[in-house]
């Protein structure tokens, strides 16, 4: 039996560094090819740079307008995630402590959502933005990403929540909290990998999303980092170096966000999928 443990590790950590090397070599020849020059890039692309070219980053975030676009990102990544993780932590709160005589059938709805193609959507939530004056607006993003994550969110929450003993809201009415204290100041602090979970999920896909800004935003001044890239490939095609330097900077927001939340990825994701 050890031995056969030992050699089911010893499987798992080699597929899994060989998959982790698969996935980090474009990556690592992205962040080199970005401090190259021009000349040392067409000579071979696989070489390492004679001397680091920061200007690259500087003239990229000049030439592609990035300030714009991260500005746009940000308002749009963060409105649409904190109303996404307020919504469904209450939802899910509501669902996992509270019986009530349609609590299956909403919760039903909720993973209904699970399981419809979001891009399947497109052209029904463009007749709806455009029927309520919202295309070429950030509310056009923030509503249908918070929409779209609310179904995950839930799930992953309630599944932790559920796990928790009765005695955490006995002892809170006990001290004269109500319900919604109790949600604030008991429950939702012990809540925190699975939050953290659904933060970094619903952070990293609504930072890449690039089909729905592409039909539902117009202005340049209203674009997203990914719809901002793409239009910087095709002015700048000749500058490889500097395409790769701004596909740098945008990749930089999603590596710090994951690694100040890994901690609690894991957890949260195990006991959600365990609990409940």
């Amino acid at each position: 039996m050890y031995r056969q443990t030992k050699w089911f590790h010893l499987t798992a950590y080699t597929f899994l560094g060989i998959f982790a090397i698969i996935n980090i070599i474009p990556f690592f020849w992205m962040i080199v090819d970005s401090f190259k020059t021009e000349q040392e890039y067409a000579a071979n692309p696989f070489s390492m740079p004679t001397e680091l070219q920061f200007s690259n980053y500087a003239k990229a975030w000049e030439v592609a307008n990035m300030d714009t676009y991260f500005l746009n990102s940000i308002i749009v990544t963060v409105v649409s995630l904190v109303v996404t993780v307020l919504l469904g932590s209450l939802a899910a709160y509501f669902l996992a402590r509270f019986n009530f005589k349609l609590r299956g059938a909403t919760y039903a709805i909720f993973l209904l959502g699970m399981v419809v193609p979001i891009h399947a959507t497109l052209i029904p939530i463009f007749l709806i933005m455009r029927n309520l004056h919202l295309l070429d607006t950030h509310l056009s993003l923030i509503l249908p990403y918070t929409a779209f994550h609310l179904s995950l969110t839930i799930f992953i929450l309630e599944g932790f929540m559920k796990g928790f003993p009765k005695d955490l809201e006995e002892s809170g009415v006990m001290d004269g909290a109500g319900v919604f204290k109790i949600f604030w100041s008991i429950i939702l602090p012990i809540t925190r990998p699975a939050i953290s979970t659904v933060v970094i999920l619903n952070f990293i896909y609504n930072w890449n999303e690039y089909l729905f800004a592409l039909v539902l935003i117009s202005s340049s001044s209203l674009k997203t980092l990914p719809l901002g890239l793409a239009n910087f490939v095709g002015i700048e095609t000749a500058s490889l170096t500097l395409q790769m330097a701004a596909l740098t900077i945008a990749l930089i927001p999603i590596i710090i966000f994951y690694l100040l939340l890994q901690k609690q990825l894991v957890n949260g994701m195990t006991a959600g999928a365990v609990k409940g």
